[in-house]
């Protein structure tokens, strides 16, 4: 599907999906028998999802898709390390997908705690620490702002994540300025169920 979908097309075919899943009127597409076996030797997905590893935010569910549609890479509070930039490098090329949308939601666990830490100054114990480490610099860019909520900081994290991946990655940031591909920040509303786009980088 990515060889026929512009940036744009992908983005509608998420919107769309999402707002069935909000109206109650999913389709649930592309997951039946023949969908599986016709993706046995190859995938060819039209958009890759970065999101919180949250257990409320399954891409696949709340923008309506079905098997092969979405290659989706999750970490908690959308974290950026090497294995993420590798996973969205292998999804832009050589699978070619037109558009990356990163994923963030309300009361994002991780996003809370780093607004936690910077408040207290005390770091979590253990992994979690790398993990707010990784998150610190948007809530400072949050906080410097003027936003002090963890949903406000939460948009603000979603934007920088996504300037991030440009900066980061010169696989990225090539394919957006030669119109492969985009990057979308999306923040996903839990009580309502409508994901919201936020930010945008490349023509979209």
């Amino acid at each position: 599907m990515s060889e026929t979908l512009t940036p744009a097309e992908a983005w509608r075919t998420l919107r769309e999906g999402n707002e069935r899943f909000v109206s109650g009127t999913s389709i649930h597409p592309n997951q039946d028998s023949s969908r599986r076996s016709e993706l046995v030797a190859t995938q060819n997905p039209f958009c890759v999802v970065f999101g919180c590893s949250d257990s409320r935010l399954a891409a696949e569910i709340i923008f309506d898709l079905g098997l092969g549609d979405a290659f989706v890479v999750r970490s908690a509070g959308q974290a950026i390390d090497d294995a993420v930039l590798g996973s969205l490098e292998y999804a832009v090329d050589p699978l070619g997908v037109p558009l990356i949308v990163v994923l963030g939601h309300d009361s994002c666990g991780a996003v809370t705690a780093t607004v936690n830490a910077y408040e207290t100054g005390e770091m979590p114990k253990g992994f979690v620490r790398d993990l707010v480490e990784r998150i610190m610099p948007s809530v400072l860019t949050a906080q410097r702002n003027g936003v002090t909520t963890v949903n406000e900081t939460v948009v603000e994290h979603v934007k920088q994540t996504g300037e991030r991946l440009l900066e980061t990655s010169k696989v990225i940031a090539d394919a957006v300025e030669d119109g492969r591909t985009a990057v979308l920040g999306v923040c996903y509303h839990l009580g309502e169920g409508k994901a919201e786009l936020v930010s945008g980088l490349g023509d979209v």
